[in-house]
């Protein structure tokens, strides 16, 4: 009797340390970050003073560490970029053309800060260094790189570069990343080297495993890929959410609202993919996270681009998800209105799926049997916080009730109407952007 009292005793002073250690990050704690060799940027947004190009970076995805419970694992994206559009050819602006994508490990320390332990760069199968310019072949973005002066990058391609957007930290050491241009989904070891990689290309031999996603994902928007990636808790199946409507077949669906999940079966490769209602109607919101609960139950978060000093009513919410009563369209039988295309995936009456939606609508849908995922609102950040950042594009569950949240600070700088501007968070321009980690309490994070 005694020791069940100390037990239960030990147990719930741990709990206690818990709660006093994720309050300290309640109103967000940054992540340390280096100031980047580039100078002489002037700001557009505060005349007479220059850009701080911060690296940081690392929020666009966050990944709990498997076995050390105040760890966590954080990711860049492609590095410090603008748009350039003076050529009218997808033009982007490389600050540091030889970036390289890279894997943080962080702590939470008990004194309320957060401690970078290391740095994992990420490499292709050779070991050389990947950076975050676009894909040529596979994936190809027809994106045009450029220097910071404007001038055409001798190599402005990488066959190998990511824009790195989802994280999945495994126990085995390893890592998958999911990304904007293929999408690709890359397998990385623990020293970041490539060892396999899923795309919907049949001809690229880098997919060693034969991993294989539906060859409608090819129609991902620029920019707008695979934006969000989880493994349920038995680490058997990766899930993928895509940030927007796709490309399918073309871009006239932008303003659909309808969102692809796919999910892979790391053991048998089979593949399903389920359907996602996106908030915001016409003017459609950006998914930009997942992270399991259990092996049918997610979160998500959506967001829109405002920032909370320009708009108080501003769109960052994080839904939970749930995949039991969806329609996993791979399991779809033809019928005289429905069939499988190589190409663009699923057709009703010979419009893919995307198209369907904005003529027929979720009901139409419904009518041919379609169902989406289930979701419910979890938290609207801008209410609980006045979340005063643009994104946010990291979830992590740390248990039944906690939840941190990381924003991704674009380096801390930004572009309206093609001027560079330090990225600020108020009216004054006084308080730069940053990677912030938010721990959320009392939320219902159990799975049904």
């Amino acid at each position: 009797m005694d020791l069940l009292s100390s037990e239960q005793h030990i147990n719930l002073s741990n709990i206690d340390t818990d709660l006093q250690l994720y309050k300290k990050f309640s109103q967000g704690v940054r992540l340390p970050y280096e100031v980047l060799n580039i100078h002489n940027i002037p700001d557009g947004a505060k005349p007479g003073h220059f850009i701080e190009v911060r690296c940081g970076g690392f929020g666009s995805e966050i990944s709990a560490h498997p076995t050390e419970k105040y760890q966590f694992y954080a990711l860049t994206d492609r590095g410090p970029n603008t748009t350039y559009n003076v050529n009218q050819d997808h033009g982007k602006i490389f600050l540091d053309p030889d970036y390289t994508p890279k894997i943080g490990l962080f702590e939470l320390k008990k004194d309320g800060t957060i401690q970078k332990i290391k740095e994992i760069l990420l490499k292709d199968p050779m070991g050389r260094n990947i950076t975050g310019l676009p894909n040529q072949h596979f994936g190809a973005s027809k994106e045009i790189a450029y220097d910071q002066d404007g001038k055409k990058l001798a190599i402005g391609t990488d066959e190998f570069g990511l824009d790195a957007e989802g994280l999945v930290a495994l126990k085995d050491g390893t890592f998958w990343v999911s990304d904007e241009y293929g999408p690709h989904i890359v397998h990385f070891n623990a020293d970041g080297l490539e060892i396999d990689r899923i795309n919907a290309y049949v001809l690229d031999e880098r997919r060693t495993s034969g991993y294989l996603l539906p060859q409608e994902y090819a129609n991902r928007r620029q920019n707008r890929g695979m934006e969000g990636l989880t493994i349920t808790p038995d680490q058997k199946k990766l899930v993928g959410i895509m940030q927007s409507t796709m490309s399918n077949p073309d871009a006239s669906v932008s303003k659909s609202d309808l969102v692809r999940i796919v999910m892979i079966d790391l053991e048998s490769k089979v593949v399903s993919q389920y359907l996602y209602q996106q908030e915001g109607g016409a003017k459609t919101y950006s998914n930009t996270a997942i992270t399991a609960l259990s092996a049918s139950q997610f979160l998500v978060a959506e967001r829109d681009d405002d920032f909370y000093k320009d708009n108080p009513q501003a769109f960052k919410r994080i839904y939970k998800i749930n995949l039991q009563h969806a329609t996993d369209l791979e399991k779809l039988k033809p019928s005289s209105t429905i069939r499988q295309d190589e190409q663009f995936g699923l057709l009703i009456a010979e419009q893919t799926l995307e198209q369907y939606v904005l003529t027929a609508g979720w009901s139409g849908l419904a009518q041919q049997g379609i169902y989406p995922v289930e979701k419910t609102l979890v938290v609207d950040l801008v209410a609980r916080l006045q979340y005063p950042h643009d994104k946010i594009e990291g979830l992590w569950v740390i248990d039944e009730q906690h939840l941190g949240v990381l924003n991704d600070d674009d380096y801390a700088f930004s572009e309206t109407d093609g001027v560079l501007e330090q990225k600020y968070l108020d009216h004054d321009k006084n308080i730069i952007d940053g990677n912030t980690l938010y721990i959320l309490d009392q939320l219902d994070l159990t799975a049904d």
